[in-house]
Formats: C-alpha cells, structure tokens, sequence
C-alpha cells in the first residue's frame, strides 16, 4: 500500500501538515477539509479526539495518516488566503478554500512555489482557451477555470485585499519561453462603489512598470463592454476586447485577447515595458500576497 501522511513515500504526495483546533467542526470544517484529488486534506483534531491516530483512504490507492496532539489551541486558524495555509504548513500548489473576510468561503488556486510562496492567483491566461471580452457582471463574479485560465472575480479580489498590506506579482511569458515579472508591494481593489478602482505602487521586478508608468493604471476605476469608466472618448474596453483598469487606454492589457506574438499596436495581451505593444503574450498570472 502507498502510503501518505507522516512519511512522504512518492515525490507526487506531499504531508501539508496538522492543523489542530478545538471547534473547527462548526466553524471552520469546510474550509480545513479539503477534497481528496489533489491531496490538500487537513484533519480537524477536537477535545475528543486528542492523542489519537487517524488514517482514511485518498484516490490511487493512497491512505493518509494523521496524528492529532494533545493540546489543541482554543480556536481554529482563519485560513483567509493562500499565505495562511502556506503558514499552516501547505506547501503545494494547487486549489484550496479560503476565506479573508468572514463571508462566504471561496476556491482560489495558491501558488506555493514562486518567489516565497504562499501567493493567491486571481488571474490566469495559457492558451487562449477561456473568452475575456466578457460582461461587468463576468468580471465581477468571476469566469474560467482556477486550474487553467480564469479571472477570479472584481468581488474576490477585494475581500483578498480590502486589510492588511497587500503585494502584487505579475509574471509573464511570451512565446520564444522567455519570462519576466513586475511586483508592486502595495495593491488593493476597492469596493463596487468605486467601481473596484485600482490602487497599486512600489514596483520592482524585470519587465517593466506598466501598471504605474505616469500612472496610467493606478487609482483608475475598472472598465468592460458594458460598464465605461475610463478616460477616453470612446470605450478601451471595446476597442481593445477585455476587462481592465484602463485610463486612455492602456500600457498594460493582460485581459485583452488571446493572440500569437507580433500584433498590431495595443492588440492582445499586452504589456508594454518588456516587449512593447506590439506583442501579445503567451502566459501572464497575477497574484496576491500579504
């Protein structure tokens, strides 16, 4: 029998840890047992079930085994992002429940391997294969797949950043399997009276400040087919087929469509300070961590 838990025998498995807690039953259970695909399972130990040993079957023949200690704290961890369950000891990317606010929980996918770990992708573009020119209320719920290309939703990304201090990371990748990112160490989404308006500054990174440059982005409201807010006489949305922040229009376009190389200028997905707009990119995913 394979076997998963306390030994790690197979370089697909991975233990995330225990996350030990006295109420989680009620509370918390949902967001601290994870489905069994993708091996993110954590097992809730209460009061009754102290100094006990657990062990329960995982798909592919696997079986995990979980002890629980003997003195669990008074209250469950808040796993509110991809960092908290980085902190409680998952190290495996993939899709996980989190729940920033209180609210309603919600799927994200974490990246638990780029620069540190512990980042929530709320958005996502590979191949081409999911439809961005979409509607405000698309972009605001969100639309895709969180294992393949996605927009989280304008609603999610602002209980992720609405407290705390937030970073933001973008990495890209075009087509000859170059590769580049921009970070900002402060990023926020404000609510949907401020039609979710960008606030964003602090870049480092090696492609380029495009988000910032003459503050074309910065402290603009968000834009789509329908819904018009930027600065220009006509809709960027429209003319440039996507969803963004856009000013009049953009240095950055990473929702535009889904296009090879070499376009026409501020067509696709576009980011100007690495490869100008003249080029549409392969990859981008942008990510959040506090």
């Amino acid at each position: 029998m394979k076997v998963a838990g306390i030994l790690n025998l197979s370089v697909s498995l991975f233990l995330i840890g225990r996350v030990i807690c006295s109420d989680c039953l009620n509370e918390y259970n949902q967001l601290l047992e994870q489905r069994a695909p993708s091996l993110h399972e954590t097992y809730c130990c209460t009061p009754t079930n102290n100094e006990k040993n657990f062990s329960f079957p995982l798909s592919g023949g696997f079986t995990r085994y979980i002890s629980c200690t003997t003195a669990p704290p008074s209250s469950c961890p808040k796993l509110k992002d991809c960092q908290s369950w980085y902190q409680a000891g998952s190290l495996t990317s993939g899709v996980y429940t989190v729940n920033p606010d209180g609210g309603t929980p919600f799927e994200v996918y974490c990246d638990m391997e780029t620069d540190g770990g512990g980042w929530t992708v709320f958005q996502r573009r590979q191949d081409g294969s999911v439809d961005f020119f979409l509607y405000w209320t698309d972009y605001e719920n969100g639309f895709g797949d969180l294992t393949g290309e996605f927009w989280l939703g304008l609603s999610k990304i602002h209980r992720l950043t609405k407290e705390g201090s937030n970073a933001l990371r973008v990495d890209l990748g075009d087509f000859d399997n170059n590769t580049a990112y921009a970070t900002y160490s402060t990023f926020s989404v404000a609510d949907s009276s401020t039609y979710y308006t960008l606030s964003v500054g602090g870049y480092s990174g090696t492609a380029g400040d495009s988000l910032t440059f003459h503050d074309h982005h910065n402290n603009q409201m968000f834009s789509t087919r329908d819904v018009d807010n930027d600065n220009n006489i006509g809709s960027c949305a429209i003319a440039h087929q996507g969803g963004w922040w856009y000013n009049d229009c953009d240095w950055a376009n990473l929702n535009g469509p889904y296009l090879t190389g070499g376009v026409v200028y501020i067509q696709g997905l576009t980011w100007y300070h690495w490869r100008n707009n003249y080029y549409s990119y392969k990859f981008s995913e942008m990510k959040t961590r506090k």
